[in-house]
């Protein structure tokens, strides 16, 4: 019994929801997981996409905002193993409206799987975290428009020179182009050599589909490199030629378009997919590069047939390499208003009641639960100590049984010879069959005393004694039952207990979710998981009652069974030896022996 209890607390510390991993520092007090999910049920992408900078997107839909530093100055991102701390950049962050847009260097994302990381907070001494990068060194190019003027997040610092307004954009802030364009001048991380692989990609929102409207622009001498939409449709131009019309982008809907060069080929991607190419070698360009509509003429040249994009633009990047497609389907997954690549897990504090995910969930169990909870408790530790003494006590009785069971085996004709034994009597003290011989005798001792003959035992005498011998055995076994009374309403009542306490959680959830009216997951997911806490907490007590109530049912049996045989045994003996048979053969010997001296008695 000990050894089931010992395997069942084993299995309860298993099955709890505990800390996933150890605690980075204890400076942070509340951390949260975040996963990268590559798997079918996530991105779905199967390639392995290195090292990637990953949106975490906060909000108050994921995140409550409370505890954290109002700059976010305390934020760390700390990798699956608790020591790895992986860079970061605050693009936004403001606790007052609950909104954060954080970019996490990511050294390795694995294709087809879930990869875990935490992100840390809750620490008011905390400094700002060392500027470290959180892309790599081959963007150079990077806009997030998040101020008031565009500005180069890259080391390589490119400023673009010109006018847009910032409106509400995918990601935070955004530029609305006005007709002029974004000029950025040449410098040596913008230089193009010829046939040199590169990356352009930016979240774009056309609001107009009329003519061919330029996204991206740079001349070199008589050679051309041009990015636009021609009635939607996005195209790429090199020195006049064009490549096959594609997938039109939907008016008015943010896309992610890309146009990737390497090894004489064209690729453009809208959304991650590939929609149109075109074989064409890139000529050198050190020149400046336009934004959002065409270079403006030359001095006397006459103005060209493009017109500037009527649209808005977004996270816009330049790269020195060709980045792979699953990298900028993964871009397109993590940086949308609907991500499916970075999923937010639940949070968790460092110490105290609330420690871990477990903690979590018990500071969302309502106060009905928690009632329900205390009585289910109670019933767990009536029927733990209930089984723990009832099989301490069936140790000691099948141990005395068996004792007495070698004394007896040795007892032969004399039957009430250990009767008067006081040693054996204190080792047998917990003995049944012990307290079965000793009532036997005392009814033959008692005949006697009162000038019965024992050695000619009627049968009526013998079943009387026999009578005497199933009452303390009947006795014993109420003994033995006591208690599992217990255990039965533990088995049967702990699971409907826990039930009622999930019901009235529920409810609970639901008129509250109803009178918020917010129906987010995040907002009812604690409140039902903490309603499961009490049917689960019944199943936690009625199934271990279960499997000690049918072990000890099982030796209560056997010990009754001993008793039994027992007590058929010794009458059966009793009437050997002292039956009438028995006692009518002794009187014929006496008198032969008193006619005949030489007869034996």
């Amino acid at each position: 019994m000990q050894r089931l209890i010992l395997t069942l607390l084993i299995c309860l510390g298993f099955a709890l929801p505990g800390s996933a991993s150890a605690w980075w520092q204890d400076d942070w007090q509340f951390r949260k997981q975040i996963s990268v999910d590559t798997t079918p049920q996530g991105a779905a992408l199967t390639q392995s996409l290195g090292r990637t900078a990953l949106l975490v997107r906060l909000h108050t839909g994921n995140f409550s905002f409370d505890g954290v530093n109002e700059n976010g100055a305390d934020i760390r991102f700390v990798a699956s193993d608790d020591k790895t701390v992986l860079n970061h950049q605050i693009e936004s962050f403001d606790p007052l409206m609950g909104m954060a847009l954080i970019w996490v260097d990511v050294p390795d994302v694995q294709g087809g799987q879930r990869q875990d990381l935490w992100m840390y907070y809750g620490n008011p001494k905390a400094q700002p975290a060392n500027a470290q990068p959180a892309f790599d060194a081959d963007y150079t190019l990077l806009m997030h428009f998040d101020g008031a003027a565009p500005r180069d997040a890259s080391p390589y610092g490119n400023q673009a020179q010109g006018s847009a307004a910032s409106i509400e954009g995918i990601i935070g802030r955004a530029i609305q182009f006005n007709g002029q364009p974004l000029l950025l001048a040449p410098s040596p991380s913008l230089q193009l050599p010829a046939g040199a692989a590169f990356t352009f990609s930016a979240w774009v929102r056309q609001d107009q589909l009329l003519g061919d409207q330029l996204l991206l622009a740079r001349h070199e001498g008589e050679n051309r490199l041009l990015l636009g939409v021609s009635q939607g449709l996005p195209f790429v131009e090199v020195n006049g030629l064009r490549s096959a019309a594609g997938q039109v982008l939907d008016a008015g809907q943010w896309q992610h378009l890309a146009l990737v060069g390497e090894g004489g080929t064209l690729s453009l991607l809208v959304d991650g997919r590939q929609v149109a190419s075109l074989t064409a070698a890139v000529p050198a360009f050190n020149s400046t590069l336009a934004i959002g509509a065409d270079l403006p003429p030359a001095e006397g040249q006459p103005a060209g047939a493009y017109v500037p994009f009527v649209g808005a633009m977004d996270e816009l990047r330049l790269s020195r390499i060709a980045r792979a497609v699953p990298v900028l389907q993964a871009d397109a997954l993590a940086q949308g208003a609907e991500s499916r690549l970075v999923v937010y897990g639940v949070d968790e504090e460092q110490s105290g009641f609330g420690f871990g995910s477990l903690g979590f969930l018990l500071k969302a169990v309502p106060l009905d639960a928690w009632i329900i909870i205390a009585v289910l408790v109670l019933m767990m530790v009536q029927s733990w100590v209930i089984m723990l003494r009832k099989n301490r006590t069936l140790n000691h009785v099948s141990q005395a049984n068996r004792l007495f069971r070698e004394q007896f085996a040795n007892i032969g004709t004399r039957l009430e010879m250990f009767a008067d034994d006081t040693a054996l009597g204190e080792r047998l003290t917990h003995s049944s069959l012990w307290r079965l011989y000793l009532v036997a005798v005392k009814e033959i001792r008692t005949r006697r005393a009162q000038g019965f003959d024992t050695s000619a035992v009627s049968a009526a005498t013998i079943e009387a004694i026999r009578c005497s011998m199933d009452g303390v055995r009947t006795r014993e076994n109420q003994a033995l039952g006591s208690k599992l009374s217990s255990l039965s309403n533990a088995i049967a009542g702990g699971p409907y207990i826990g039930l009622l306490g999930t019901v009235l959680g529920i409810m609970v959830v639901f008129l509250g979710t109803a009178m918020a009216g917010d129906v987010n997951i995040n907002a009812i997911a604690p409140g039902m998981a903490a309603a499961l806490l009490a049917t689960a907490m019944g199943l936690f007590v009625a199934i271990p009652a279960l499997f000690g109530y049918n072990r000890l049912i099982t030796r209560n049996k056997e010990v009754s069974a001993d008793m039994r045989v027992f007590v058929d045994e010794f009458i059966t003996r009793l009437a050997e030896l002292h039956g009438e048979g028995q006692a009518g053969e002794a009187s014929h010997r006496r008198a032969a022996h008193a006619a005949h001296p030489s007869v034996p008695a």
